[in-house]
């Protein structure tokens, strides 16, 4: 898997267009979805200013963010979105992260997303580590990461200011030789 849209067993993961902000935006004004984000709940104009965004990020060259929109593979229906940085060049270092509309919780989508990103990474851009951080009271994130084989690495604390108040980081991370060798069994 080198190129874009990326394909997983039940997702389409492409780049996004002007005209998926109000798919964004399902996802994007419930607050509970943005509850453990620096973001949100969006309003109609944050919607849109972020897809703006993603859209001169996309068109950046070098490219060292991939924020891809996530589609069901059958339908097309938007459903989340998942990100990989490309952080350093030098130590081939790369972040994800994830979000999914909360009708689509806890089927497992979070998870395809989040290995595949981390395939994306390695295998397209000869990562040596890919990391990612979630807000310590997130529980399903955690998991998440987890289950596609990364490693708990610690806690920053108090490293994100977010609504009026810190907020702990855990950080997390896989190196390729570990994700390897997690594809061999």
């Amino acid at each position: 898997m080198t190129e874009l849209p990326l394909q997983s067993a039940r997702l389409v993961l492409r780049d996004f267009t002007s005209e998926d902000w109000e798919d964004v935006h399902e996802w994007g004004a419930d607050p509970e979805v943005s509850r453990y984000e620096a973001w949100g709940p969006n309003t109609v104009d944050d919607t849109r200013a972020f897809v703006e965004r993603v859209l001169v990020a996309t068109a950046l060259r070098p490219r060292t963010e991939y924020t891809l929109l996530a589609a069901l593979h059958e339908t097309g229906r938007a459903i989340g979105a998942g990100v990989l940085y490309l952080r350093s060049g030098e130590n081939r270092a790369g972040e994800i992260g994830y979000i999914l509309k909360r009708d689509w919780w806890g089927q497992g989508f979070g998870t395809e997303m989040a290995r595949t990103l981390l395939e994306f990474g390695f295998e397209r851009f000869g990562l040596h580590r890919i990391y990612a951080t979630c807000d310590p009271r997130n529980a399903r994130s955690a998991r998440i990461l987890q289950k596609i084989g990364m490693v708990h690495e610690g806690r920053r604390r108090e490293d994100l200011l977010i609504r009026d108040s810190w907020r702990d980081s855990d950080l997390y991370a896989i190196l390729e030789s570990e994700w390897r060798s997690l594809r061999q069994t």
